[in-house]
């Protein structure tokens, strides 16, 4: 993907098994899409903590925030409610989100990459940051939010 792009039309399940479509929230609200390695290891669950410490200041942007892994949907329902996530996460088993958005694989292909993209209401990708330092995608992606308001 590359800025500019509209986000692709894909349907995943939920943390509570039920279908989710991007394209439902487009003319709705900005969001956030961040794809990471795994639930409950400590990087992974570090950078969902920091997105979830700052969620509303999220929701104040006006923006929704979505992370993405290939875990399964009630993997991601135990690591939600276990960290008291408030925010969607989507189940990507087959991989097609990871290939639909272009997230490559890192540490030489043994690990699913970390990738955070940034899309405006209407569905547009305004930002994407890669880096395994999961400390650094949350601030990313409010720094651009809020110099897009400006």
């Amino acid at each position: 993907m590359h800025v500019g792009d509209k986000v692709p039309k894909l349907e995943l399940k939920d943390q509570n098994a039920e279908i989710f479509r991007f394209e439902d929230l487009i003319g709705k609200k900005a969001f956030v899409v961040y794809f990471y390695p795994k639930n409950f290891t400590p990087g992974c669950t570090k950078e969902a903590c920091s997105f979830r410490d700052h969620y509303e200041e999220f929701q104040e942007l006006g923006a929704e925030v979505i992370g993405i892994s290939s875990d399964s949907a009630k993997s991601h329902f135990k690591f939600a409610d276990t960290f008291k996530l408030p925010y969607i996460f989507l189940s990507d088993r087959n991989k097609r989100a990871r290939e639909a958005f272009g997230v490559k694989p890192s540490l030489l292909g043994l690990l699913p990459g970390r990738e955070t993209f940034v899309f405006d209401k209407q569905g547009k990708l305004l930002h994407k940051f890669n880096s395994m330092n999961a400390k650094r995608h949350m601030p990313e992606a409010i720094a651009i939010l809020k110099k897009c308001q400006n």
